[in-house]
């Protein structure tokens, strides 16, 4: 703890005044957590946090512990307090210090973790440290579930932190921590658990001096040569002439009427790293959390060999922001766009365009930077959606009809597939079976059906939790995606299988796909049968370019009335030159042209700050090949309830107005159970946040109501969505109820109903 503190208020120039109205300072709960010092009242789940009563309440989980003053010859010294834990004699990355904390913890409360570690001995700098939770429940079911990891080090006490919320009630709870390689003591100066204080949701951010549709980039058209521009690096800037006059398709509709191009373009010569390029400044002119939209003409030199990435970068104080990315393997220019947001306010802000090798010349015409308005996207996306999702509906009346009789239409359910990620642990949580059941139709798991859960180890299967995932659908009526049946990249692939020669692999692979669609045939409407081969290709090249063809053939034959899917990511942000459409379409067709029964198209998209004509542009490019489209692990992500609230509305909307998606699925809804923080949209205790709220409204908005009066031919006539109706017949004091079903189809259709 330091001997004094001085906080104070500085900045504007000399002979400046600096005005204070008033400060206040309070105390944060997470620094409290940090220094693992309690608010009075509060109750420290852990008991004896900072071993100020020697060992006691912990222990040592397959290794020894040790109570120390310091270690290394002084070198070592307590963060806070007089004494630190050590974990020893190390054996298993799992070993390491743990205290039981049953009963101290409470299901569905979440609870915040921070712990103060460093690691010592065996030569090592830098490792991995986790903190785990192991519970075991009533019926003997274990659980293991990470709270957090952080990168520690010989050198410095590193900070440790992470939640987690029980959605059972366990018979036993046990919180340790683990990781590094054995050999490796693990240093503990505290460990604190608490309960989650409530963070209050952020207000929506304010449009104040954003002029939508106008170009953030200055001299863009180069009518002034370079000014405005400087060369990141050491490169060369010059301006030539024979670019593109038109504006790149993808910015058109934003930026709406507009001047043709230039047909000058800035030329970067002389590059010896791949990060340099023509750069501008842009600090005053980003708002935070609004999204900018990036479009321009990009081309590299002769001297390429081979395919260039070409990238618009935005620098923004010490990180580095993605704008969009573009895979250019020929002499021509190129679209690139792509979107960014900042959600903090910046020192410098500098946009720039880099990526081909060094030595290569880079060229590059019309950059764009502008705010997304995207108020009038969605005034047309209503009126798309209106065209594309719904039908005209006579209802034909038959039996005793008379003038004068009212009917009153009310869909109670719209059946286009709206669904979302869930896992085991989920379902024992009411809270979260009550919302998942009410307002999603399908449904995918997260883990338990990929082959790394379901046979960990050779010969010893898990099909526990896939058992009781489907049968909890099934009871509720809800549809679901297979995923998946293999994964290409390397990294997701058990070091079992990585140590297969050839021949084994190939029968394991052949296992693989006789024993789950096998097990589970008829019980899964789609496959996705090989995951993510953009990004990855451990099986092709361990078995040929042949097999992922072989995979879908065979899942084919043991299951024919499955669809089967390709899966990728960043398809539709603009953001990865590995999975553009186009290389997507490419991927798509070989596999045909090989037999490959592909039945449809998944994007993933996990996307941060969507863009609806990118994302549309995609979708375009994609729906060519005639085959559905689904968003099979949508997810968007900011720590602005409202801003994540935007952005899952654009990603919705532009997937339901599209003709060619025929679903979407959510990566998860619920806090602490979704691959990325900040993308919940129900809190982890139940609370709906904003993204939710607008989730929920939507759903309502893609429910048809009408109400009048039978005309003379006995018909009512209405537009409407595709699911469930109950209409209600009014004849004098007679009030009598129906129900019937609209299909999916975009023609006509008649219902009759019988008086």
């Amino acid at each position: 703890m330091p001997d004094r503190v001085v906080f104070y208020l500085e900045g504007p120039s000399p002979g400046i005044d600096l005005l204070i109205q008033s400060v206040e300072i309070t105390c944060a709960c997470p620094n409290e957590l940090e220094t693992g010092i309690a608010n009075a009242g509060d109750e420290n789940i852990s008991l004896n946090p900072r071993f100020d009563d020697d060992l006691k309440n912990w222990s040592g989980r397959g290794c020894k512990i040790a109570l120390h003053d310091s270690m290394g010859n002084g070198k070592v010294l307590p963060q806070s307090g007089k004494f630190f834990a050590s974990a020893m004699e190390r054996l298993q990355s799992w070993n390491g210090i743990q205290q039981e904390i049953t009963g101290r913890v409470q299901r569905k409360v979440a609870y915040d973790v921070a712990a103060v570690v460093r690691v010592f001995g065996n030569n090592i700098t830098s490792t991995d440290v986790r903190a785990t939770l192991w519970v075991q429940t009533p019926n003997s079911r274990e659980q293991y579930i990470g709270i957090a990891n952080v990168q520690a080090t010989d050198k410095d006490w590193v900070q440790l932190q992470g939640k987690f919320l029980l959605n059972a009630s366990p018979s036993k709870v046990v919180i340790y921590i683990e990781g590094p390689p054995s050999g490796v003591d693990i240093l503990i100066d505290s460990f604190v658990v608490k309960q989650a204080q409530k963070i209050s949701s952020s207000p929506p951010p304010r449009a104040e001096n954003l002029a939508y549709g106008f170009n953030i980039i200055m001299n863009n058209n180069l009518s002034n040569g370079t000014k405005g521009w400087f060369p990141l690096g050491s490169c060369t800037l010059s301006v030539g002439t024979g670019s593109p006059h038109i504006v790149p398709p993808m910015a058109r509709d934003p930026l709406g009427p507009s001047q043709p191009l230039s047909g000058r373009y800035i030329l970067a010569t002389n590059r010896t790293e791949t990060w340099m390029g023509p750069a501008q400044m842009i600090t005053d002119k980003v708002k935070p959390f609004h999204t900018y939209q990036v479009s321009a003409w990009v081309k590299i030199g002769s001297r390429a060999t081979g395919a260039q990435i070409v990238n618009v970068a935005v620098g923004v104080d010490d990180q580095w922001v993605n704008g969009g990315q573009v895979e250019i393997s020929n002499d021509r220019w190129h679209e690139i766009g792509g979107s960014f947001r900042i959600e903090k306010q910046a020192e410098k802000i500098i946009v720039y365009v880099q990526g081909p090798a060094p030595s290569v010349d880079l060229m590059v015409a019309g950059l764009q930077v502008f705010p997304v308005d995207r108020r009038a996207r969605l005034r047309y996306l209503r009126t798309q959606t209106d065209k594309i999702r719904k039908r005209d509906i006579t209802l034909k009346f038959l039996g005793s009809c008379s003038g004068g009789i009212f009917v009153k239409v009310r869909q109670m359910q719209n059946s286009f597939p709206f669904g979302t990620c869930i896992s085991r642990t989920n379902i024992d949580n009411e809270d979260f079976v009550n919302f998942f059941v009410k307002n999603f139709n399908w449904a995918v798991f997260g883990n338990e059906l990929k082959w790394y859960w379901t046979e960990p180890q050779q010969g010893n299967f898990n099909y526990r939790d896939a058992d009781e995932l489907l049968d909890f659908c099934k009871s509720h009526n809800i549809e679901t995606r297979g995923h998946c049946i293999f994964w290409e990249v390397q990294d997701t692939v058990q070091q079992w299988i990585q140590s297969l020669n050839k021949n084994d692999m190939m029968a394991a692979v052949h296992n693989r796909l006789t024993g789950l669609l096998t097990r589970y045939k008829g019980k899964f409407k789609h496959y996705d049968v090989n995951n993510e081969m953009l990004h990855g290709s451990f099986y092709q090249d361990h078995l040929g370019k042949d097999i992922r063809a072989d995979m879908f053939k065979h899942a084919n034959k043991l299951d024919p009335s499955a669809l089967l899917f390709v899966n990728d990511y960043h398809v539709e942000d603009g953001c990865d030159g590995r999975s553009s459409p186009e290389k997507y379409v490419d991927q798509i067709l070989q596999l045909q042209e090989q037999g490959a029964p592909v039945g449809g198209v998944g994007i993933q998209g996990h996307i941060d700050c969507p863009v609806g004509p990118i994302v549309c542009s995609a979708l375009d490019k994609i729906g060519i090949l005639g085959l559905p489209i689904w968003f099979t692990e949508l997810d968007v992500s900011s720590i602005n309830e409202h801003v994540r609230a935007d952005d899952l509305e654009v990603m919705l909307r532009e997937a339901y107005a599209h003709p060619a998606v025929e679903g979407i699925m959510l990566w998860g809804f619920w806090e602490m159970f979704m691959c990325r923080d900040n993308s919940h949209l129900v809190n982890a205790e139940g609370e709906i946040n904003e993204a939710g709220k607008r989730y929920l409204a939507l759903k309502q908005e893609w429910l048809s109501h009408a109400s009048g009066q039978i005309d003379e031919r006995s018909e009512f006539r209405f537009r409407g969505f595709q699911g469930t109706y109950e209409v209600q017949i009014v004849n004098g004091s007679k009030k009598t109820s129906k129900t019937f079903i609209v299909e999916k189809g975009d023609t006509p259709v008649e219902i009759s109903i019988d008086l």
